[in-house]
């Protein structure tokens, strides 16, 4: 199952601990709040790594400071089952056209994932290309002597500032440093968790293990994102601060089931959070499969009903993973999910829970505690389908976290007398459910997205912020 660290009580839990009837704890004594990072940060004591991977991070010189880790290198002891999904903005990054070939050439295999953050390697040119090309070869020569196996492959990914070329030398000497300090070990993949990171507040890192075929598989994910975050990937075959992330199971795949289970996974995970409602030009989701398990290899004709636990797993893992770039969205101070219900189609469900986790005057409401409920429905109304909405059928209301009941704000296109105490209660929370009922079918969607605050303007106010990813 997924490993978390004791997440922090609710305001209401710990202001009970705080404060009592007979007395007052000065707020000099208090007990300072939790940082995200202990919030949210994987409990080393409950990680499981997938077999047959090693992982490191470490300083080349990418970032100025030091102390921050700018290099990730993942690779496999096998050849990998490997798939990818990638931005569909139509200035690509060089480090997604050459995953993209990697991933053609290979016919969906790989061996190795090298990332570099502190630079995005975008909008660079014929230089840029040729600089996310060397950092492939550059991994693919040491994988190519490391085992028996001449089967090599090496997926890249680079975050941050777009239009400057990437200091390359440095990193080619870097990815050869790197191959001295691979391992297995939690500490190992907190470091390459670290080195994806750019205006992230920690490192997004978890684990997950379930039975497939008899056999136990475990998974390790690794994503970053705080701002430029709104996702819209497709697989590399289709037409078209960066969102990047990797999953390595060790799982037995095959290449084609594993990329349509991701491509499914991501439509429900990552193509489904927003911070800002900016795609970035470099978001990329990989994810290499490579038998270590032992497990038998599941296709979607071979073994369906093993292929669907996998997917599901896939998704639920993705989902979870995608989350945690909500919650360090830049400046954010709530975590908000949008659900849709009642639809005809899940795309149209799609488009109306994005439609509102984009909408600059709902965030703005949620960030004010404000219950003004008829920017979520203007967001709906304009949120163009395809299908018809029927206004005397929509229902809106605000779901708390703590288990209590809904708040209904509209029922079948009439208004309710809403108890603005209890709304105000519900939105000073940092969890907080809308929910949409349209009335016109069954299927349902789920976005994740957060609030914008003043801390975000500042973020991105600042030099070089509105051009970095």
């Amino acid at each position: 199952m997924a490993s978390f660290a004791t997440p922090v009580a609710s305001a209401k839990t710990a202001a009970a601990r705080l404060f009592s009837t007979s007395a007052v704890v000065a707020s000099s004594s208090a007990t300072p709040p939790l940082t995200k990072a202990q919030r949210f940060g994987l409990d080393p004591s409950s990680a499981k790594f997938p077999h047959g991977f090693l992982a490191t991070g470490l300083h080349c010189g990418v970032k100025k400071d030091p102390s921050r880790l700018d290099l990730g290198v993942i690779i496999s002891d096998r050849p990998c089952s490997a798939a990818g999904t990638f931005t569909r903005n139509a200035f690509v990054a060089a480090p997604v056209v050459v995953s993209k070939e990697v991933l053609a050439g290979g016919s969906g295999t790989a061996r190795g994932i090298v990332v570099n953050s502190g630079c995005a390697n975008a909008v660079t040119g014929t230089q840029g290309l040729k600089d996310a090309r060397a950092m492939s070869d550059q991994l693919d020569s040491f994988l190519a002597g490391s085992t028996s196996s001449s089967a090599t492959g090496t997926l890249v990914m680079s975050t941050g500032v777009i239009g400057q070329l990437l200091p390359i030398k440095r990193i080619l000497s870097g990815i050869t440093a790197s191959t001295a300090t691979l391992g297995s070990s939690y500490s190992a993949w907190l470091d390459a968790a670290k080195a994806f990171m750019t205006t992230d507040t920690f490192p997004k890192l978890r684990t997950r293990s379930f039975e497939l075929g008899g056999k136990e598989v475990r998974m390790v994910g690794i994503d970053k994102g705080a701002g430029m975050i709104h996702p819209n990937m497709g697989p590399p075959a289709a037409p078209h601060a960066t969102m990047l992330g990797m999953i390595a199971t060790d799982a037995a795949i095959s290449p084609a089931a594993l990329q349509n289970a991701l491509t499914y996974a991501v439509d429900r995970s990552f193509n489904s959070i927003s911070v800002d409602g900016d795609m970035s030009t470099n978001d990329t989701i990989v994810a290499l499969a490579n038998g270590a398990s032992g497990a038998q290899e599941v296709s979607e004709e071979g073994t369906p009903e093993e292929y669907l636990k996998f997917r599901d797993e896939l998704t639920s893992f993705a989902a979870e993973l995608a989350q945690l770039v909500v919650r360090d969205g830049e400046g954010a101070e709530k975590f908000v999910k949008v659900t849709v219900n009642g639809a005809p189609s899940y795309e149209g469900a799609h488009k109306i829970a994005s439609t509102i986790s984009t909408s600059a005057l709902v965030k703005t409401a949620l960030h004010g505690q404000d219950a003004n409920w008829g920017r979520i429905l203007c967001a709906v109304g304009y949120s163009q389908p395809n299908f018809e909405i029927d206004p005397t059928k929509v229902s809106v209301s605000f779901v708390p976290v703590d288990g209590s009941a809904e708040l209904k704000l509209l029922v079948n296109g009439e208004p309710e007398q809403v108890d603005e105490v209890r709304a105000s209660e519900i939105l000073k929370d940092e969890d907080l459910e809308i929910k949409v009922e349209l009335g016109l079918g069954e299927e349902s969607a789920t976005y994740w997205t957060c609030d914008l605050s003043h801390e975000y303007i500042s973020i991105n106010a600042g030099e070089s912020c509105c051009s970095s990813t």
